[in-house]
């Protein structure tokens, strides 16, 4: 019998969608050389009717030095986006964070490929 899945689709067919993975393209984590997005570290973009957004990310460790901020960092960067209302992110720890979750693109920036 097979459950919810662990990461949640994105709602990759509203038109905000590739507009906000590119303002998580901007956000890196400071002890890798490599954005946010393309490390596998933000799991569903949810935009609802009204345009407000609602990101459920990870972090590489629980222990990451950034924990507290990383997430404000998304949602400043998600804010400025034309036509976004409002933006909350949460953070989770399930599933955590493997390097399988990377892009081909991060895997090739940091030697994997």
């Amino acid at each position: 019998m097979e459950g919810e899945p662990l990461i949640r689709p994105s709602d990759t067919e509203h038109p905000l969608h590739d507009s906000i993975v590119e303002a998580c393209r901007t956000v890196f984590d400071p002890e890798i050389p490599v954005n946010i997005y393309d490390l596998g570290l933000i799991y569903t973009i949810k935009i609802n009717a009204e345009s407000e957004v609602k990101v459920t990310m990870t972090l590489t460790a629980p222990g990451c030095p950034v924990a507290g901020e990383m997430p404000g960092w998304v949602a400043e960067a998600i804010e400025p986006v034309p036509g976004v209302k409002h933006v909350e992110v949460d953070l989770t720890w399930d599933p955590p964070w493997g390097m399988e979750m990377m892009s081909d693109e991060a895997r090739l920036e940091l030697g994997f490929m």
